[in-house]
Formats: structure tokens, C-alpha cells, sequence
């Protein structure tokens, strides 16, 4: 969230801001709800003297033996205490009314980041990697998958409903082996790996900045106050909500784990193969930094590179995409996707991301440190996608294909693979003797 001094000094900006990034708010109707509990706020805290006041006083004036004169101070006390029930009343129900507002008020943006309304304004960065030409008919990934034995689509859907599917044998390791690559890389670069819980609580969304705009892609769970993560971003933050943290070095953290989204507004979008479903593992990054642009901006730089490495590891054609800020969430600062290509959509597709939050998120969190004067201030938090799989294997089996329908094993996957180089055709794979 932001300071609300800051919004009430800088509404024109908090009023652009919320026109860009497409969330429905009135910064006019904020702004009045704000005076009135600042107001109700006054008169409660007024009163609320004045009551302590007359107590005193009662209890002055009856040590005193002056009877008369406590009782009419007495009297007084209950009159104050009538209106401040009333007060206090009409300020709790002012604050709630602020705080839905509030809680809607997105993160500004980064002057360098385009402004659009969806995806398709976001600007291209750099591309790297040269896009195949293939000298034949290419297979899809669902294709590719049956014919290796690596994808069960309608099975998954018999167990789990749409969006669901199976990974076997070299498909269940490829989508193992990824995530490992991810995360020994960035082992040797100091971050902490956590195992995290999948199940967090309503606060915990609130906190992190995914309520309350992403309630509809949440799974909520029955009978219990919580939700599935839909990214270990949510479990990694709060591990310091609510904690004043030592940040002379940045906080790396990363975790890999189950995510699970409800996929709703998607109907009918990618319904084919892997790149849109309920359920998907993710290897994320995220930082706790200082409250310094020009630092977070590094850490931004850094994560992206991270998820970059990653990709040239795997021999996979991207480019990098600055997000304008239609395609921004509420609490993204700046944003960059990396989208790889994926053939059978002859285009680029999102496989990774990295925003910097500023102190946007730290603020709901309740994240601080202490700065050079000893003073409080909030941290400022980022995030990435090291990979995220099943979605990665689409650009792996497809972008490695050859004509016979062998898949190319990338080097940096093969020790993850138990050495194997190749996922052969299933005609040139030895037989077994009967």
C-alpha cells in the first residue's frame, strides 16, 4: 500500500495511476471517506480526554468530600461517555468504509515503464536466440508428448476436471529436472531455500498484495480460513511480516513448490496442451532489500538475469518485454517478462516474470529496517520466476524436436536426466527381447 499522506499530496498522480492500470476506484470518494475518520478520529480522541478528565476529577472531588460537585461531574462523564459510544461507532464503521477503499489503491509506476492496456502494448526489450526454421512438419507438445510417453492429458482431466493432466517417466523428470537446474543456480549465488506452505491464511494474501483484487484466481479451502498458494511469493514474504530484518546484505530467499489458480476470465483461452492450468510448480525468487531505488532497480536487473540464464541454459530462443501498466498487477512498480518461443503458437509466449514492489508491499506486510539514523522504514521486496514447469516444457520439446521425433536433451539438463542426451523415437528405440 502506499502512505496515505503521500496519496492525499500526490492524488493527481494516485488518480493516473489507477486510470492505467484499469482498477476501479474513485481517488475523490478515498479522499472523503479519509477526512471523516480523520475527523471522527479528532472528536473520539477529544472526548476521550475530556472523559479521563471528569474521572479524575470525580475521584479528586470525592477525596475531597465535595460530594455535590462529583456528582455533577459524574453526570457529565456519563453525557460524554453516551456521545463517544456514538463516536466511536461512526469511526469504526468510517474506517471500514476507508479501508476497502484503500486497499484498492495501486502501486505507482516507474516513469520508464509504457503505459498500455493489456499485453499487447508491453515493449520489446531485446530478443536472444534465433527462433528454428524447421525443415519439416513440427509436432506440438501434446503431440510430442504421447508420442514419448511423456503427457496424459485425458486422464488428467478423468481425475481432476479441465486444465489437469499427467507427467510420466522422461516427461515427470524433464519437469523435475528443470526446477533443479533452477534452483542450484541459485544456491551458488547465496539464496536461502525454504520449503514452504501451500496453505495460507486470508491475511497472508492480504499482506502480500493479492487480495483484494485476485480473490476470483484464489482456490479457497473449505472449512478452515485459508486459501492455495498461487505462487510461494505469498508463504516467502510472510516468513518476515510483521518483522524488523537486517538488510545490509539483501534478503535472497526461494523456494519450489505446488501453485494452483483458479484460471478465471480464461475460458476458452489455451485449452490445448500446458500452458494454461490449474495446477503448475514454480522455482521463485524474491528479494528484501533497502528502501534505495537505484538498489532495488540492481535487484530487478539481477533476478531477470537469473531467469535468463536459465532459459540460455536450455538452449531456448526469448526476448525480454517491458509490461506497461494495463498489464501490471496493483502492486507492481516495474515489471519485464521473458517470453520464450513456443512454435506451435508461432509466437513468443510468457514463460517467466520479475517485478520490483518498492515498499509497496513491505507496507501491508509490515516489513522494516532500521536505517543509518536508527530510523524505521519499510523494505522494499521483488520477485521472479526462475521457472515455472509445465508451461517451460512446451518451448523444451518443442524448440529441440527433430524430424525422426527425437527431442535434443540440452547439456545443462543431462546430469539431472541421469545422462541421457536425447528422448529417442519410440522406432529407434531398442527393442526388448521377448
Amino acid at each position: 500500500m502506499l502512505d496515505m499522506k503521500w496519496i492525499r499530496e500526490h492524488a493527481e498522480e494516485v488518480r493516473v495511476t489507477v486510470r492505467h492500470k484499469g482498477i476501479e476506484l474513485s481517488v475523490d470518494e478515498l479522499l472523503i471517506e479519509d477526512e471523516e475518520r480523520r475527523r471522527l478520529k479528532r472528536e473520539t480522541d477529544v472526548l476521550r480526554e475530556r472523559r479521563n478528565r471528569l474521572s479524575a476529577e470525580v475521584g479528586r472531588l470525592m477525596q475531597e468530600k465535595r460530594r455535590e460537585q462529583a456528582e455533577a461531574s459524574r453526570l457529565e462523564t456519563k453525557t460524554v461517555n453516551a456521545r463517544l459510544a456514538e463516536l466511536e461507532t461512526e469511526l469504526r464503521a468510517a474506517e471500514e468504509r476507508f479501508g476497502v477503499l484503500y486497499e484498492l489503491v495501486p502501486n505507482v509506476v516507474s516513469p520508464d515503464s509504457p503505459v498500455g492496456r493489456s499485453d499487447e502494448d508491453n515493449v520489446e526489450v531485446k530478443r536472444v536466440g534465433e527462433t528454428p526454421i524447421f525443415p519439416f512438419q513440427p509436432r506440438d507438445h501434446i503431440e510430442l508428448g504421447e508420442l514419448h510417453g511423456l503427457i496424459d492429458v485425458p486422464r488428467g482431466v478423468k481425475t481432476g476436471g479441465s486444465r489437469h493432466y499427467y507427467l510420466k517417466g522422461a516427461g515427470a523428470q524433464l519437469h523435475r529436472a528443470v526446477q533443479q537446474l533452477a534452483l542450484d543456480m541459485l544456491l551458488e549465488q547465496d539464496f536461502l531455500l525454504l520449503d514452504v506452505p501451500l496453505m495460507v491464511k486470508e491475511e497472508a494474501m492480504q499482506h502480500t498484495g493479492y487480495f483484494p483484487l485476485g480473490r476470483d484466481q484464489a482456490y479457497k479451502l473449505n472449512e478452515v480460513d485459508g486459501y492455495l498458494a498461487g505462487t510461494s511469493e505469498v508463504p516467502l514474504i510472510m516468513y518476515y511480516a510483521g518483522e524488523v530484518v537486517e538488510v545490509e546484505a539483501p534478503i535472497r530467499l526461494a523456494a519450489a513448490s505446488m501453485c494452483f489458480r483458479s484460471e478465471v476470465g480464461s475460458a476458452g483461452r489455451d485449452v490445448r496442451g500446458l500452458y494454461r492450468v490449474h495446477q503448475f510448480a514454480k522455482v521463485e525468487q524474491v528479494v528484501i532489500c533497502k528502501a534505495d531505488p537505484a538498489l532495488s532497480n540492481t535487484m530487478l536487473q539481477e533476478i531477470t538475469a537469473n531467469a535468463e540464464m536459465l532459459l540460455q541454459k536450455l538452449e531456448l530462443p526469448y526476448r525480454q518485454m517491458a509490461v506497461c501498466t494495463g498489464d501490471m498487477s496493483q502492486k507492481t512498480y516495474k515489471q519485464y517478462d521473458l517470453e520464450t518461443w513456443m512454435p506451435s503458437r508461432d509466437a513468443y509466449g510468457e514463460t517467466h516474470s520479475s517485478s520490483n514492489l518498492h515498499d509497496f508491499q513491505a507496507r501491508r506486510a509490515n516489513i522494516r529496517y532500521r536505517d543509518e539514523q536508527g530510523a524505521l522504514r519499510y523494505c522494499h521486496t521483488l520477485n521472479n520466476t526462475a521457472v515455472a514447469s509445465p508451461r517451460i516444457l512446451i518451448p523444451l520439446l518443442e524448440n529441440h524436436q527433430r524430424e525422426d521425433g527425437s527431442i535434443h536433451i540440452p547439456l545443462a539438463l543431462r546430469p539431472y536426466m541421469n545422462g541421457l542426451t536425447e528422448l529417442r523415437s519410440p522406432e529407434e528405440r531398442p527393442r526388448e527381447h521377448v
